[in-house]
């Protein structure tokens, strides 16, 4: 990944976006050390089995975080937007191990990347970067925790209808360019289950479908 580096203009856009989280010293050291990257929608961020060498801190954008089962076969864990980063990666970082997910861009992103070795400095140095990573775990935690409880304890149409939402959520819009067959990758089940569903859920207006794509009627 080619990194493209901030100078000074960034400070001021880094201050307005992140001065109700950390203070202006950090501000200045991420500025310094921090890398910063645009990316469209549907790009890789981090695949499973990388080398996690930075940790990504959204900026702009949202981006879905995706974990694999032993037959390959994907799951959608959780989104990560404004101000968000993964625990996934964190955990990785202070272990100096290799990806356990796949962090892929939902809309068009722009994501600042900190170097693993600032982690353990930053945490001793200020509190609001403490503060920080420890609600950054407790926050992704119990996103995972939802989608285990969703994946266990709801049905498949309730797990549809919810993952449409959030969907929606998150593009800011109620207009999707999706597939049944992305669907079904997403949720880990089949394409004809999602169909069915779907032509429920539009016969009951919770949605209108068109080909590839989806409007939200109740969000």
């Amino acid at each position: 990944m080619n990194f493209i580096p901030f100078d000074i203009k960034c400070y001021n856009k880094l201050f307005e976006k992140f001065q109700f989280l950390f203070e202006e010293e950090l501000i200045n050291e991420i500025c310094q050390y921090g890398d910063a990257r645009k990316f469209k929608a549907e790009e890789m961020l981090i695949d499973i089995g990388d080398q996690i060498t930075h940790m990504p801190l959204v900026i702009e954008g949202s981006v879905k975080i995706m974990t694999e089962d032993e037959d390959e076969n994907e799951l959608l864990l959780y989104y990560l937007e404004f101000s968000d980063t993964c625990a996934v990666t964190l955990n990785c970082c202070t272990k100096n191990s290799t990806s356990t997910i796949r962090a892929l861009t939902e809309t068009d992103a722009e994501i600042l990347f900190i170097p693993m070795e600032k982690m353990d400095e930053w945490m001793a140095k200020y509190k609001s970067w403490r503060v920080y990573v420890l609600d950054s775990y407790n926050s992704r935690l119990n996103e995972m925790l939802q989608s285990l409880d969703n994946l266990v304890f709801n049905s498949m149409e309730e797990r549809i209808s919810k993952y449409i939402v959030n969907k929606a959520w998150v593009n800011k819009t109620e207009n999707l360019k999706i597939s049944h067959a992305e669907i079904a990758n997403d949720l880990h089940t089949s394409r004809v289950v999602v169909s069915r569903i779907m032509k429920k859920l539009e016969k009951n207006k919770v949605i209108e479908q068109s080909r590839g794509a989806i409007k939200v009627l109740k969000i």
